[in-house]
């Protein structure tokens, strides 16, 4: 259970466990004081599926990013910098400073892109070491307790659900303009686009600060699909041979970086404040226009996949000025990283793996050493050995455990050396085999949504997180009303009565279960005529009704059944119900919760949203 993790985490911080030592510490301690005695602030932005390429200042003759090709000559920047290939693993790495596989997050989907409760986050370090901490856009480790981000060490929490805009956690119909958003724990109506509320939120998080010391945590939706800008934005692009709307996503994206920075500088907070730019893996839609020599893009085992921008400004702290590091580093090492500059304890947990690049940042310390990353793409239920892995040193790239590139002399990797360096396969093979012995034992477990705790009750569960079978992990495929099904992976937290009630859409809608479309309730304040423009896109798309999805599809379903431990209940499905509602006595523990919508001749599929609630 993360709460008790997280209060041994914060006995051992109070009590001094774990504090840094050496040289590290006192280049931490003599930084963190610069600056009137404030430790630095910090804030890190991540956009969603932006690839090493997607930048002007890398190379992208097409691109307009005039802010972040600034930045870029402000910072040190980390050339040789890697993630995991797709969304959730790369943030599950970031947090915790470990490979993302030992966390429980391997895929975006399935119920294995939530965050194990007994992992320690950037955000508990943090927090524990007095800063105010604050996360605005895209979380995608989890949407239940205990990996939901207020969960996980952040005090301000404005994000959408799910992995992306229109994902099936996600407030119902939400289309990146004028969307609804979970904002500290409740859903809440926001005007404007979604880039430009999320920083909007951040920089009112930051301006509130009152001189306390801070950890802003920016990790943008965009510019991940479906790619929805203003006209305004993708026109800047047209009839180029470029992904005009991808482009125009980040062009928005790069105008609120320059936003952000200009209210860093208004309220003289530039010199102590360690701002970060990355990205979470390879371009999703950029690589095919412009990829800076690499091969491959999001989700792939090559560089294309997981090679990403690293830029870190701190003026007080002497980063800056334009300055390349070509040695090979990770999201993993950020967290020890800051944990360095800014002076704070080390979290005592589970081990890290990443690194504190202080030395390489400052040119000072100890020889840096040549080391063995790895990366994966598993993106199935349980992982296996050698999928879609990539081994990493500074010089050599083994691929899928077989071939072979010098990423120094083939930075495309196009010619596969193995052949000619077979102690170099066996080496790299052999720091595989050790990683995979480690990282593997606990592969069988599942990371439970917590149900009946009073940190979130009720609870609403969503298929995006079923393990087995097909995943409807947007709105599109449950309207599409397929015969999908799985289960949840759960735990109750103590024993009692509770109520489960099955729908096939989500409460906003408050549709029937049997319903093909929706309905609007409204109330009509006055007498006069009226005039109804019926879109399927927002105003700001200009784009045809019938382009991309069609309408919902009804399912013929009669019977609801639930089968939690020891209870297996079915009960007719009323005439025009938006729900099956159960209520069901549970013992504490772990365990799975199934549902079923049945219907005539063998039609059925799962409850596509449950609301949970512990009664009493």
């Amino acid at each position: 259970m993360r709460d008790l993790n997280r209060r041994n985490f914060l006995k051992a911080v109070a009590g001094g466990a774990g504090v840094l030592a050496g040289p590290r510490a006192m280049f931490a301690q003599n930084t963190a004081e610069s600056g009137a005695g404030k430790k630095p602030n910090v804030v890190l932005v991540m956009t969603d599926d932006q690839g090493y390429g997607d930048l002007g200042c890398h190379g992208n003759k097409i691109i307009k990013t005039p802010n972040l090709d600034k930045l870029y000559g402000q910072s040190v920047r980390l050339t040789d910098f890697h993630v995991a290939p797709t969304c959730s693993p790369t943030r599950a790495g970031l947090m915790t400073g470990r490979s993302c596989n030992r966390t429980g997050v391997w895929h975006t989907i399935m119920g294995r892109s939530l965050l194990r409760g007994d992992e320690v986050t950037m955000a508990d370090v943090f927090k524990a070491g007095g800063y105010r901490t604050g996360a605005f856009g895209k979380w995608h480790l989890g949407d239940n307790y205990p990996s939901r981000p207020e969960d996980c060490g952040f005090t301000e929490v404005l994000m959408h659900g799910g992995g992306g805009v229109g994902q099936t956690p996600d407030y119902w119909g939400n289309n990146y303009f004028d969307d609804t958003y979970r904002y500290n724990g409740k859903w809440e109506k926001f005007k404007g686009y979604c880039t430009d509320v999320f920083f909007d939120g951040a920089m009112k998080f930051i301006e509130a600060g009152k001189g306390k010391p801070f950890f802003c945590y920016i990790p943008t939706n965009v510019p991940h699909g479906p790619y929805l800008v203003a006209k305004k934005y993708s026109d800047m692009y047209a009839g180029k041979k470029a992904p005009a709307a991808f482009y125009g996503m980040l062009t928005n994206f790069d105008e609120n970086m320059g936003r952000l920075m200009a209210k860093l500088k208004e309220l003289k907070l530039v010199d102590n404040t360690i701002l970060i730019f990355m990205t979470d893996n390879g371009s999703s839609a950029g690589s095919r226009t412009f990829n800076a020599g690499m091969r491959s893009g999001k989700g792939s085992e090559y560089d294309g996949g997981h090679r990403v921008p690293c830029f870190i400004r701190w003026p007080a702290g002497g980063l800056g000025g334009g300055k390349d590091i070509g040695n090979l580093t990770a999201n993993i090492d950020l967290l020890p990283t800051l944990a360095a500059l800014c002076g704070l304890k080390k979290p005592k947990g589970p081990k890290l793996e990443g690194t504190s690049l202080v030395p390489l940042l400052t040119g000072k310390g100890e020889k840096w050493p040549d080391r063995i990353l790895i990366t994966d793409s598993q993106r199935i239920e349980t992982p296996q050995k050698w999928r879609k892995s990539a081994v990493m040193t500074d010089r050599w790239r083994l691929i899928n455990g077989k071939a072979l590139y010098d990423i120094k002399a083939d930075p495309g990797q196009k010619n596969d050396i193995a052949d000619k360096h077979g102690d170099v396969v066996q080496k790299l093979r052999k720091a595989y085999e050790k990683w995979w012995a480690e990282t593997s034992k606990r592969f069988g477990e599942y990371c439970e949504i917590v149900l009946g705790s009073d940190e979130e009750n009720p609870s609403r569960l969503t298929c995006h997180d079923w393990h087995g079978g097909r995943v409807p992990w947007n709105q599109r495929m449950v309207s599409s009303g397929g015969k999908a099904n799985g289960f949840w992976a759960v735990e109750i937290e103590r024993d009692g009565d509770y109520e489960f009630a099955l729908r096939r859409w989500p409460q906003e809608l408050d549709k029937p279960i049997t319903a093909a479309d929706g309905f609007w309730a409204v109330e009509i304040e006055r007498d006069g005529d009226y005039e109804f423009a019926l879109r399927r896109w927002a105003k700001e798309l200009d784009k045809p009704i019938t382009a991309a999805v069609g309408r919902g599809k009804a399912i013929n379903a009669t019977k609801a059944r639930l089968k939690i431990a020891d209870v297996d209940e079915t009960k007719d499905i009323k005439k025009d119900a938006v729900a099956a509602v159960f209520r069901v006595k549970l013992k504490a523990g772990k365990t799975k919760l199934q549902t079923w919508f049945d219907g005539e001749k063998g039609a059925s599929c799962g409850a596509f949203y449950v609301y949970v609630k512990r009664l009493g």
